[in-house]
């Protein structure tokens, strides 16, 4: 949820900004970069054009929150310069002051980023790693002047993701990067976060049709026990996801502190002609308007919490908003649950205690050709329903008056529709329809549907499957209801919450 106070848009504009995703006050943002959790708060910095509402100038924004649904836009942190934009990267907490650029007493907060040189400078045409640094809690920054502190001389090597790892050896930084037109993943170490040492290389592997960007690397307990530690190395690829354009795959493996090494149940083997089949990847989520997405460091209780870019390179410099462009996602906490005898992420939008008032309930109601109606979408909601498709071929869920979520009990396939949505012709990819495989537990469809003003995110069986899309509907597009094809269907229980 957007602080409204930091948006000093006219009244009509705030009616159709989004009131639980985040976006700038007037200009352009895309990729998260640098989450980061520091004495309470939650920083979140991104890619930010701040001159204008299309990609451009690239430098990093920056939003805080304590909650991590409220948040505070606040003045551009890194900006970019006569010589660099300032791409994508990671921030870390420097505890121990390994880098020498705060004190023991005052730590640093240190962001890595890729500088992508400039026409006219020593390093045109390049993407080096290079270093800024805070040491008032991340409210200011100051570029380091030994910068870059790692060029491979590459056109294509950005977006690092550090972190701190415990080896056989002692403590080191890691550092998760990417050679994007190679679609490989490469790691170094360091011990001060200035000197790199080249580690191995992953990739390619399954999604390899687009560039591959913004990687993320990072350990989870599987099924919640700490004995049975797996890792989860993100990529996210453009183009070549499986709904299309943009979009982000994982893998579950192993990492020694030198190389990551993927489970063989979590790679695809190519096809004769060298084609992966994209559905038996592993996706984030399924939808067209999930990108870039990485996860906090230092977040609290060991939580892993991710957010995305909600949008797809497809289409993204015509989305029909004014002043500003793009969202974020919701923050996702992800989890590694055992699923059909394998580790696989489970994810949950972040939503405090309390969050809405509840404007709707339904129990153990019958639904079938005749509709049930829900209140209209005149703010934000989440809905949460426990459905048995019973005899019903079809189940699906209708927002705005013309969007359609159903779910096909005999293909098992949950389908977003927004061709219909209302505003699709700004961009001839946009209009399109979205599906994942689910399976029913126990017969119970589990849906939580967070539905804004722009937006669509679904988290179906517990968060085991995630489908985000981005939707306008037209002027008088409202009503919502759920009905049911081909038979009845039973609503064991149904809530709508309203969040304004």
């Amino acid at each position: 949820m957007t602080d409204t106070t930091t948006h000093p848009a006219g009244a009509a504009q705030l009616m159709s900004r989004p009131a639980l995703h985040y976006t700038a006050t007037n200009t352009w943002l895309n990729d998260p970069n640098g989450l980061v959790y520091y004495q309470g708060v939650y920083h979140l910095f991104y890619q930010n054009n701040p001159f204008d509402n299309v990609w451009g100038n690239m430098s990093w924004g920056h939003a805080t929150s304590e909650d991590l649904l409220h948040w505070t836009e606040h003045p551009v942190a890194i900006a970019c310069d006569e010589q660099e934009d300032v791409f994508s990267g990671s921030v870390v907490v420097d505890e121990d002051n390994t880098s020498g650029l705060g004190t023991l007493e005052n730590p640093p907060l240190v962001a890595i980023y890729t500088s992508a040189f400039k026409e006219g400078s020593g390093l045109q045409g390049t993407q080096a790693q290079s270093l800024a640094f805070s040491t008032d809690s991340g409210m200011t920054w100051q570029k380091y002047a030994g910068n870059p502190v790692l060029n491979r001389g590459s056109a294509h090597f950005r977006d690092p993701k550090v972190f701190r790892h415990e080896g056989s050896d002692g403590a080191f930084w890691v550092m998760v990067a990417v050679e994007a037109q190679h679609q490989q993943v490469v790691l170094y170490r360091s011990d001060d976060l200035k000197a790199w040492e080249y580690l191995s290389t992953f990739g390619p592997a399954n999604a390899t049709g687009g560039e591959w960007e913004c990687p993320d690397l990072f350990p989870l307990p599987v099924d919640g026990d700490p004995h049975q530690l797996k890792w989860v190395l993100v990529v996210n690829i453009n183009p070549g996801a499986v709904a299309g354009g943009s979009g982000g795959q994982y893998f579950v493996g192993h990492f020694d502190g030198v190389r990551f090494i993927a489970d063989p149940d979590s790679l695809v083997q190519a096809s004769a002609d060298g084609t992966v089949n994209l559905p038996d990847c592993l996706w984030l989520d399924w939808g067209r308007d999930y990108y870039a997405a990485v996860s906090f460091s230092n977040a609290p209780n060991n939580r892993r919490i991710m957010i995305g870019w909600m949008n797809n390179w497809d289409y993204a410099n015509s989305l029909p908003t004014q002043p500003w462009r793009s969202s974020m996602s919701l923050a996702r906490e992800v989890e590694l649950t055992t699923i059909n005898g394998l580790p696989r992420l489970v994810q949950r939008p972040v939503l405090s205690p309390g969050f809405g008032r509840n404007i709707h309930t339904v129990q153990d109601m019958e639904v079938g050709s005749s509709p049930l109606a829900l209140p209209d979408f005149d703010t934000a909601q989440v809905i949460d329903a426990d459905i048995l498709p019973g005899t019903a071929r079809v189940v699906s869920l209708t927002l705005f008056g013309a969007t359609r979520l159903s779910f096909d009990a005999a293909t098992h396939q949950l389908t977003l529709d927004r061709r219909n949505s209302g505003h699709t012709t700004f961009h001839e990819k946009f209009a399109s329809t979205e599906s994942a495989p689910v399976v029913l537990e126990d017969g119970i469809l589990r849906l939580q549907v967070i539905v804004d003003h722009g937006s669509v995110e679904v988290f179906a069986q517990g968060g085991k499957v995630a489908l985000t899309d981005l939707v306008f509907p037209g002027p008088g597009s409202v009503g919502t209801e759920l009905s049911a094809e081909g038979g009845t269907a039973t609503v064991r229980k149904l809530t709508v919450s309203a969040v304004s």
